[in-house]
This record gives C-alpha cells, structure tokens and sequence, in this order.
C-alpha cells in the first residue's frame, strides 16, 4: 500500500465546504490586507493558546524576527538556541544581528537539555530561544527559571506545537512571547505561508503589529523603520476554519502515535520518549536507529513516505560555514541528524495506512 507522509490536501478536502465558504466570504469582503478577518482569527487564536495577544504575520521565521527584534536583542547580543533545531530558529537570531549560542539537547527527548544552558550564559546573554520540537513541549520551568535569575527574556519557537501542553497549559503564553508558523504542513497548517505571536505583553504585542506595517500605526506615518509582514485575511480565514478542529485532529495523531508505538516497540528502533508532564502535538513521530539510511532505502522501496527532520544540523550548514560553527563538537545533534526517521503522520493518516507501515518496518527490522 502506498503511504504518504503527509497528506495535505486531504485535509482541505475533510473541511471543503468551510474552507471555501471562508475563502469566498473574504473574496467577498473586498478587504484583502489585514482588517476584520485577521483580526478575528487573532482573537481566536490568543483565546485558544491562553493568550491576552496574537499577532499575525507572512510566516514563522518573520514571527521569530520580530519578536527578537521588538524585545531589543540586536548586534552584540548573544541568544541561547538548541543545536538540534530547523535552520530558522538560528536564522532569527543573525536577522537581528545576534549571536546563536548552540546548546545541546537531551538525548531522549531531543529538545534543548534544561540543565546545559546556565553554562552557556555570559554577560552578552539577552535570550533563551527554546524550540518544542516535534511537538514535544520543551521543560520550560527551569528554563524560565534561569532567565527569571539572569534577566533574560524567553523567546519560545513554537512552530510544530500547536495545541502541545506543558504541565496541563496549552504552549503559547509561557514565555515573554511565542512564535508560530502556519505553514501548510504544520498542524494547524494555512493554505500558504503565515505566522504569528502569542504573548500577555501588551506594549510588545502593539510593537510587533506597528514592525509588521511597515513601522506604521497611521498610514503614511513611519514609527520606525519596519517591514511587511502580515498574515493574509485569506489565510486568516482558511485557520479559522481549521480551528475548531485542531484538538480533534490532535487526538487523532496521539492515536496513531500509540499504534506506532505499541507494534514498534521490539524493533529495535529508538522510539519517541513523552515525558509524564507533557502533553505532544505530534507535529512528526520521529525513530532513531544506527541503519537509518538502509530503513528509509526499504520505506521508500515500499512506498511509504519518510523525511529526515533535520540531515544537516544547523552548526554545519554552509550558511554559517563563517562564523566558526563547523567544527564545533555538538555531538547530540550530530548524532540525531545521522539517526532519526520521521514515519508517516497526519489526522487524515486510515488505520491501515498505518498498519502497512508497520508491516514494513516490523518485515525489515
């Protein structure tokens, strides 16, 4: 049977009738930058996270950006990244004129290891950028810890967590403010790119709206120098009609989840590691093991969709081959990028699409 790794279209078709009904109310509308429906889906997407703020933007890497950038981190700042992370959340950081500062992550979990970052903060330390990565909710607690102890702000990327819980409170206003991407594939995915911020700071969600326009509050009346950065009113509306089903598409990947995990769990493969205090959104399953070229060659002979998430970590791509990275000894990143294996998952994934990856793997392991 041939498996997708991520069907995005089944999705629009499961809501057709609401995502077209959305898509030509705004057509109708004749308001095709930010306005009413922007700001009705920031309004829904606050409450949903617990937020007093959302902010929508083009995408997550401008979400990242701007919120270094309205919490005044710039040249000569250093911010603590993971060193096991997508390429975007370093690219924020040197948009702004920062510093990465790579830190490496807990082994079973692969998010950033709490207990590695006190080390990692001198007096150029201006931010913690944690990443729930996968799904999987970082342990906050002692991050916000240190940065209560060391004046440092809390920048969360929360681009694969959408509806993840930490501790019983959904991912979206522990930190000073946190980052979304709404890119298709995400688990609230628009039918193009966006992005936004979630955060209870009221002067730091004005400042973020005013960078997103330009700089601007009043048309032609520049506050400083900004960009253009807002979330499309025909994105807004596909992710309001998405909304309302998010937590049900949740579950369904818990399902899948489960089922991954009870026929793997002789396989001899690594598999994913939730701790008791985390609830996941599982953006990715993702399985580790030493023959991880050689079980992906078989997958993709079966037909069955994988990715690797992520082959190249960030310290060793070219594009920061200058800033002395390379050589770095990150040998948990290192070590994940040659091992791991994202299986097929998504809420519109038939039983039996799951059942005919696990007859693969299982025939092979």
């Amino acid at each position: 049977m041939k498996v997708p790794f991520l069907d995005i279209r089944a999705a629009y078709l499961e809501l057709k009738p609401e995502i077209d009904c959305a898509i030509a109310r705004v057509l109708d509308s004749g308001w095709y930058i930010l306005g009413p429906e922007v700001e009705a889906f920031e309004s829904e997407w606050a409450e949903y996270c617990s937020a007093k703020h959302a902010v929508g933007l083009a995408n997550g890497l401008d979400a990242l950006t701007l919120a270094l950038r309205a919490l005044g981190v710039g040249p000569g700042d250093d911010v603590i990244v993971p060193s096991n992370t997508y390429i975007a959340t370093w690219l924020a950081v040197t948009a702004v004129g920062a510093t990465p500062v790579p830190v490496e992550p807990n082994p079973t979990t692969y998010n950033i290891n709490p207990l590695l970052i006190a080390a990692a903060i001198t007096p150029k330390t201006k931010a913690i950028l944690p990443v729930h990565l996968y799904g999987q909710p970082v342990d906050l607690d002692p991050i916000m810890a240190l940065a209560r102890e060391h004046g440092l702000f809390v920048v969360e990327d929360a681009a694969q967590a959408h509806g993840a819980r930490y501790k019983g409170k959904r991912i979206g206003s522990h930190g000073d403010v946190v980052c979304w991407s709404f890119y298709p594939g995400k688990n609230l995915g628009a039918l193009g790119d966006g992005g936004a911020i979630t955060t209870n700071n009221c002067e730091l969600a004005d400042r973020i709206r005013v960078l997103r326009n330009y700089g601007s509050r009043v048309k032609y009346v520049n506050e400083e120098q900004g960009v253009n950065s807002r979330l499309d009113p025909i994105q807004a509306a596909v992710l309001r009609a998405k909304l309302p089903y998010l937590d049900e598409w949740t579950s369904r990947r818990r399902v899948i989840a489960d089922a991954y995990s009870v026929a793997l769990k002789d396989c001899g493969l690594i598999l994913p590691f939730v701790p008791d205090w985390a609830e996941s959104a599982w953006h990715l399953y993702v399985v580790r093991t030493e023959k991880r070229n050689e079980l992906q060659q078989k997958m993709s002979a079966s037909e069955i969709g994988n990715m690797i998430h992520y082959p190249i970590p960030p310290h060793k791509q070219t594009a920061y081959a200058h800033a002395g990275f390379k050589n770095a000894t990150l040998a948990i990143a290192t070590m994940l990028a040659d091992e791991v294996l994202s299986l097929p998952m998504g809420p519109q994934l038939k039983m039996e699409q799951v059942l005919a990856v696990e007859l693969v793997i299982r025939a092979h392991c």
